[in-house]
């Protein structure tokens, strides 16, 4: 044992050397320019009373906690009721519920994709979507990020059943998937796409439908994997596709098969959370002027002379780019003392020189805030 936690120790010393020690923080009373509730539910009081009321009306026994998987005790009417709804609000077939994003892509990944097939998968994936991709039989073959022309060279080369792996809108830089291109390229060489709409879902789209639903495309994708813990203010998640695909993941999906379901009280907040956007799709427009407004002042006000990077995004995830691990994370520390959330993105988690401030705006974020929190960034830049 004495070797093992040698070990344990030498790797959290090589982390620390290298600046990258991760440790649970708590940042209490700072203005929040950090979290994916872009919207705002998550601390929505309307929303938590109607979770609330909608609870005791609906329970008929005292139950804390599921008690089983889906395939024991789990299921309910309610959670099948909620699944054929979010399927009607995703424009799908079906819906089946995960108790995480992370868990849904790597059901999907690891269980469909066989010995023989090829998964390509965007550079910038979530690690979700990599890990289920390995997890699978199927060769993996990663693209350079929303290259069309790679992303072609390599489908002439896969074999098997092909799987196209996107995001709708990638995590670190905030900016979207080329959607109809990338679903041209999927007819051309009859490739299959699965694409997550994390961190769309509930931001775009008619009643938080999300970016293939807004664009139309929502039938030329194979399966799409929308999570409830960003935009809807939540947790959980769903994969929407055919009958059949659901009914695959069940008998085949061992993140699915082999894990306790979600207690009712998830299950009413995520079928609550939509029912309420639906009705405050205001909200979206409200988001989409904060992103607006940050973006103006953010090119008027961040020198371009001090190595510092503004790529511009047209989402809710606001990018600056300050090389360097020690010095990104000084500017984030003295945001901090300002009063601001904002964290540092480190490398290995994204390319080195490209660190950054990754700056999430919400519909709480007053134009007041936006202003002092730039004005903050750019003082301790000169």
């Amino acid at each position: 044992m004495c070797r093992l936690d040698d070990r344990l120790e030498k790797a959290l010393k090589e982390r620390s050397n290298q600046g990258n020690l991760r440790s649970l923080t708590i940042n209490e009373g700072l203005i929040d320019f950090v979290s994916n509730d872009y919207l705002g539910l998550s601390r929505d009081h309307t929303l938590f009373e109607l979770i609330s009321l909608k609870l005791e009306e609906i329970v008929q026994e005292n139950k804390n906690g599921a008690g089983g998987s889906r395939l024991l005790s789990g299921n309910s009417k309610y959670y099948e009721e909620t699944e054929s709804f979010l399927a009607s609000i995703f424009q799908g077939e079906s819906a089946l519920i995960f108790n995480s994003g992370y868990q849904a892509n790597l059901g999907l990944l690891s269980s469909i994709p066989q010995k023989g097939d090829t998964i390509l998968y965007d550079q910038l994936s979530h690690i979700c979507l990599k890990e289920g991709a390995w997890l699978s039989k199927a060769e993996s073959v990663m693209f350079a990020h929303n290259d069309l022309e790679d992303l072609e060279r390599r489908l002439k080369l896969a074999t098997g059943e092909k799987f196209i792996v996107l995001e709708s809108v990638y995590s670190m830089d905030g900016d979207f998937a080329p959607l109809r291109e990338m679903v041209e390229l999927s007819k051309k060489y009859d490739a299959n796409i699965i694409l997550d709409e994390a961190h769309s879902t509930g931001v775009m789209g008619s009643k938080g439908s999300g970016m293939a639903v807004q664009l139309g495309l929502s039938n030329d994708i194979f399966a799409r994997v929308y999570t409830f813990g960003k935009g809807m203010g939540i947790h959980g998640a769903c994969v929407v596709g055919s009958a059949q695909l659901k009914e695959y993941l069940i008998n085949f999906g061992r993140p699915f098969i082999y894990t306790t379901a979600l207690p009712l009280h998830s299950v009413v907040s995520i079928n609550q959370a939509f029912q309420y956007l639906e009705r405050h799709e205001v909200l979206q427009d409200k988001l989409q002027s904060r992103i607006n407004y940050f973006k103006e002042i953010c090119e008027e006000n961040i020198p371009k002379s001090l190595g510092v990077t503004y790529p511009g995004s047209d989402t809710a995830i606001q990018p600056i780019i300050i090389p360097g691990n020690e010095r990104i994370r000084k500017v984030s520390e003295e945001l901090n003392k300002q009063g601001f959330d904002v964290r540092p993105i480190l490398s290995p988690t994204v390319k080195s020189g490209t660190e950054r401030l990754r700056i999430c705006l919400h519909t709480y974020n007053t134009e007041e805030q936006i202003d002092k929190l730039l004005q903050a960034l750019v003082l301790k830049l000169d």
